[in-house]
Formats: structure tokens, C-alpha cells, sequence
């Protein structure tokens, strides 16, 4: 099948034309421009998707585009910078792909000082979202590197990326926590056996982030890992943001510890958005610059709407307010109204929301003390505080009404099933629903967590250390990851909850209902 083109967006030089021409003394790879941390691929449709790569210098990125991995008929596109601005970052928005088709790219760099030498191309591929009802399957997770469980080669790395890569899944929604800007790496850690984690470190992961440069490293910490790249190389990220992008349980009210000296939350907020943005495959935003909800439709049966629960919200209190106002704010009006327009619209079989923090787990802003909220949920009992805006959503989708509406989480660092069941709900006013908890990826596991009654949660599932034995290390082997496949033909949702060992947890079938 031969890939159409914009003639507005590729150019018609064939692949030949950019290979690398050597000057006499800039022959080594070493004098080259050279992509640092792999390629990614993101936010892919039915058309299109986003390339992203890093170089080591300013630099013209350059991406052929072919239907086959042998890059015959390849198209290349014209050539955007790699500035120091941006870090050397750069991704590319390629359009007008044909659906439901792979689509292999090669990304080199071209030295603007020295233009004629060009890199070593790097290759990744993904595919398209199918305009037809094919199967679809999808892998699902959050939380890397955090509680200082960074990469341990002795540990095989981030070893959950290898096991979700075999898979094939048509695309990663990573919930949250992509990394721990709060979370210093040390060389080594002492296990509660006596024995050593050993960790790589970087210079910059020996504090908290803080500037610019230092929230980058901590993306590009997590990049060196092998697992990773090879995972980023083949499957789509669909990227959220959460807290420790930032710093821990971060809203306006937040006072920062001693170890800060920066001590400004909100320019904490825009330093780390802005490396979150130039570090992920990522659509931009026209009408709002730095946006990170978002949906992204993958077919007939798909529509993803990608939640933003940083951003909006009002600050941490104590989530007990009897009336909706800016004190219970969580995803904030405008994007409750742009989710509830885009529930309505969506043609889609199924509507997955991703939610970067669960629904009725009880997350505490003061942990050691109880007190305080960091999440919806603030206790057994009648709608309160940021529940207002759940209340408001569920109501509205059963009014509607909409169905086919699954939740999608992690934040909480372990494994779980929610059935959600209005008859043994505080609030009533809503059709049933399942939420599904996975997690972490490469971190620290916790939990259970206590759960709140307000929307009627049934744990069907749960998988979680207990709580005389948190925090336990990725060699303990109890790193979650979901995964979801919809079957083609009848449209059914088949949800598996998996460990690290790439072990079936859980699994249930989930039939659509016609609209």
C-alpha cells in the first residue's frame, strides 16, 4: 500500500538524499549530531501522529517517512531546528498518514554549524488508528523512578516496559508521575534483606528539580534506560502529567520543604510544565499553550479524553465543602464543560477517561498525619468538596444519556478493580461503571488505600502490599501495569491487570451497551 502525502508537508527528495556526507575531519560518530535518548512516537489518530527526538547540538532534525521497514519509497519532510531553547528537543506532527496502517520512521540530525554532516539515523515505527473495527489494544500505567528506585542494571532496569512491549500494544496512556522531580537518585539503597539496590545516577538526581535544566534531566534520567527506549521506539505514548512532575501533592497551597530553595510553587509549576511539554510526543495546543487535556480519538471504537488534574485545581484542604465554588475545584469549569461537550459527541464505542488520580481512594495531602486531601475522595458521606464535580459529571452521563464509560488510573502504586454500583452509593444519581487502578511502573508499591462510599465502590480486585510492608522495591516484583484489548468484531473491552513478570492478575470482559 503506497502512503499519500500533503504536498504542503513532505517533500518528494527520495531517502538517498539524506544520507550523511563526511568531511575529512568529522568522520567519527563522536564529531556527529547524534539523537541522545532514543526516538518517540505520540498522540497518534487516523491520520497522523508526533515524532519526537533529542540531539546534543543545535541542529536540523531530519525524518523519512516509509509504509515499509525497508524504507523503499520513503518521503522526507522538511527539516525543523534543535535549539538550545527547547534543549535540543524537537518533535514534528506528520499528517495525512493513511488509517489503521504501520508506519515506520528514521530520524537523524543535520549539525547547523556544519551542514554537511549529518548523524546516525535511529528508527522507530507505530500505527495508525484504523477508520474500520479492527481490534485495538492498549497498555495503561504510571509512577517512574520514584521513592528513589531509579535504574538498577543488576535489577534488568525498568524491567515493566520490557514486559508491556510484548504486547504490541497500539499505544502506552501513561497516567502520571513520569517521573519524581522531588525524588533525589542515590547510588545505592540498603534493603530491608540486608542487601543493595544499586542505582545509575546522574549528577543532576542528587536533589530536588528545581530549575529548568534540572527538571529536563530527571525526563532524561529516565531515557537512559534501555527498556524504555526500546518500548518508546515501537508504542505510542499518550502522556498525562501529575503531581512529582512538579513536586509531591503540588497545588497553590502547597509550602515546600527545607530542601527547596526555589520556594515559588508556581514558578516550580511552569519551569517543570514547560520540560514535561518539550520532553513527550505531544499535540500542542493552539488556544492554551501548554494544555494537557486532550482527546484523542484511535477509531470507531476509541475515544481517550486524557484528564488535567494539576492544573486547575483549587488548593489542598480539607475537601469538605457544601457547596461547589474555586475552594473545590479539581478539573475546574472549562475542562468539566470541554469533557461533558467531547462525552456527547463521541461517537465512539467505548470512552475511556484518564484519570491521573482514582476516584474514591482516599489519597491524604499530610500522609503521616491524615489529613488534609490530595485526590477526589474525602471520606464516607453525602457529596462534599471536589466530589461535587464527580457528582456533577456521573449525573450528567447518565441524564444524556452516554454509555460505555470506563476509568482509567494510577497514582496510588498498586493494582485494583472498582466496580463503581449506585445501589450501595451515597449518591445515586448514576448508571454503573468499572475504574481500574494500575501501577507503578518503576517505583516504590504502597497500599491499599482506604476507599471512600460516596459513588458505591465494590474493590473487585486488589494487589498491594499491605500496610506493614510498604514502599517495597521493583525487585520485589510487585510492578503493576493494565492492559486493555477491544475486540474488532463484537466490540467487547477485555481488561487484564498484569505484574512485571508479565503474570495475569485479573481479567474481566466488559460488553458495550448500544447507545
Amino acid at each position: 500500500m503506497k502512503i499519500k502525502f500533503s504536498r504542503r508537508r513532505f517533500l518528494t527528495t527520495g531517502a538517498g538524499a539524506l544520507g550523511a556526507i563526511a568531511m575529512p575531519h568529522l568522520s567519527r560518530a563522536a564529531d556527529r549530531p547524534a539523537v541522545t535518548h532514543g526516538v518517540q512516537s505520540g498522540d497518534v489518530t487516523v491520520d497522523g501522529g508526533v515524532v519526537w527526538a533529542r540531539t546534543d547540538r543545535p541542529a536540523q532534525m531530519l525524518v523519512e517517512v516509509a509504509t515499509t521497514e525497508s524504507f523503499k519509497n520513503a518521503r522526507a519532510l522538511p527539516p525543523i531546528a534543535a535549539l538550545p531553547e527547547s534543549d535540543f528537543t524537537a518533535k514534528m506532527l506528520l499528517e495525512n498518514l493513511p488509517s489503521g496502517q504501520d508506519i515506520f520512521y528514521r530520524v537523524r540530525f543535520r549539525d547547523l554549524s556544519h551542514t554537511a554532516v549529518e548523524g546516525e539515523p535511529v528508527t522507530g515505527r507505530f500505527r495508525t488508528a484504523p477508520a474500520d473495527r479492527r481490534d485495538v489494544s492498549f497498555v495503561w500505567g504510571g509512577d517512574v523512578a520514584g521513592q528513589g528506585w531509579g535504574i538498577n542494571p543488576d535489577d534488568g532496569g525498568m524491567f515493566t516496559f520490557s514486559a508491556m512491549r510484548k504486547h504490541r500494544p497500539d499505544f502506552f496512556l501513561h497516567s502520571g508521575d513520569t517521573i519524581y522531580a522531588d525524588g533525589p537518585i542515590q547510588s545505592e539503597v540498603k534493603l530491608a534483606d540486608g542487601k543493595i539496590w544499586k542505582n545509575v545516577t546522574i549528577p543532576e538526581k542528587a536533589k530536588v528539580a528545581e530549575t529548568l535544566d534540572e527538571y529536563r534531566a530527571a525526563h532524561k534520567y529516565n531515557l537512559t534506560d534501555d527498556n524504555l527506549r526500546a518500548f518508546n521506539a515501537e508504542v505510542p505514548i499518550f502522556a498525562q502529567w501529575d503531581d512529582h512532575e512538579v513536586t509531591n501533592n503540588w497545588s497553590l497551597s502547597k509550602e515546600l520543604p527545607a530542601t527547596y530553595k526555589v520556594r515559588d510553587i508556581t514558578l516550580l509549576a511552569a519551569r517543570a510544565g514547560r520540560a514535561f511539554h518539550e520532553m513527550y510526543p505531544m499535540r500542542e495546543s493552539i488556544v492554551e499553550p501548554g494544555r494537557v487535556y486532550r482527546q484523542i480519538s484511535y477509531g470507531p471504537h476509541l475515544d481517550v479524553f486524557v484528564l488535567d488534574e494539576r492544573s486547575y485545581r483549587g488548593p489542598n484542604g480539607a475537601n469538605l465543602e457544601t457547596e461547589y465554588g474555586p475552594a473545590s475545584y479539581f478539573l475546574g469549569p472549562d475542562q468539566m464543560a470541554w469533557l461533558k461537550r467531547g462525552l456527547l459527541n463521541s461517537r465512539a464505542t467505548w470512552k475511556v477517561i484518564a484519570s491521573d488520580m482514582p476516584l474514591s481512594i482516599l489519597v491524604y495531602d499530610d500522609a503521616a498525619n491524615k489529613k488534609g486531601s490530595e485526590a477526589f475522595a474525602q471520606g464516607d458521606g453525602p457529596v462534599r468538596g471536589r466530589e461535587f464535580e464527580i457528582a456533577d459529571l456521573l449525573r450528567f452521563i447518565k441524564m444524556a444519556p452516554i454509555s460505555n464509560t470506563v476509568w482509567l488510573t494510577a497514582d496510588v502504586h498498586y493494582a485494583a478493580a472498582h466496580y463503581y454500583n449506585p445501589d450501595k452509593a451515597q449518591f445515586q444519581e448514576f448508571d454503573p461503571f468499572w475504574e481500574f487502578v494500575s501501577g507503578p511502573l518503576h517505583a516504590g508499591t504502597f497500599g491499599p488505600g482506604e476507599m471512600d462510599n460516596t459513588f458505591g465502590p465494590e474493590v473487585r480486585f486488589v494487589k498491594a502490599p499491605g500496610p506493614n510492608n510498604q514502599n517495597l522495591p521493583p525487585s520485589a516484583g510487585m510492578q503493576f501495569f493494565g492492559h486493555v484489548k477491544i475486540d474488532g468484531a463484537s466490540g467487547q473491552m477485555i481488561v487484564t491487570l498484569r505484574d512485571r513478570a508479565d503474570v495475569a492478575l485479573w481479567s474481566t470482559t466488559l460488553d458495550p451497551k448500544l447507545s
